[in-house]
């Protein structure tokens, strides 16, 4: 199962939305609450593990634009915020019942979740 995910903040720090995709189907959450960029990034990869395991999935791969939340949910990088690193504990205990977990950065235009989310906002 394949889902990829995104989050933002508008303004950053401000109000967070997160969406995550999967099976051509679009998952968002407005208004989650107050934070920054990086609490949403880790909040909707949060919703994907949560929708990972709402199907059974046995073989997962998140797919996300953030490179510091990919990297630590990988554990290459460490999480010094205090603030993010519940997110990382709560991600790291959500996924531990899935046998096999892959999570993959690619850039922002490849990003499917970011796309749904963008696609929300009109270009003036």
């Amino acid at each position: 199962m394949t889902l990829y995910f995104d989050g933002g903040a508008r303004p950053n720090p401000g109000r967070m939305e997160i969406a995550v995709v999967t099976g051509g189907r679009s998952h968002i959450r407005d208004d989650v609450g107050a934070g920054d960029n990086c609490t949403a990034e880790w909040l909707a990869l949060r919703y994907a593990a949560e929708i990972a395991l709402a199907a059974g999935a046995q073989d997962v791969l998140f797919v996300g634009d953030a490179r510091t939340i990919v990297e630590q949910a990988l554990g290459r990088w460490a999480c010094r915020s205090a603030q993010l690193q519940p997110h990382l504990d709560a991600y790291r205990r959500a996924v531990a019942a899935i046998p096999r977990v892959h999570v993959r950065h690619v850039r922002r235009s490849k990003n499917l979740a970011g796309y749904a989310l963008a696609r929300r906002y009109p270009r003036g």
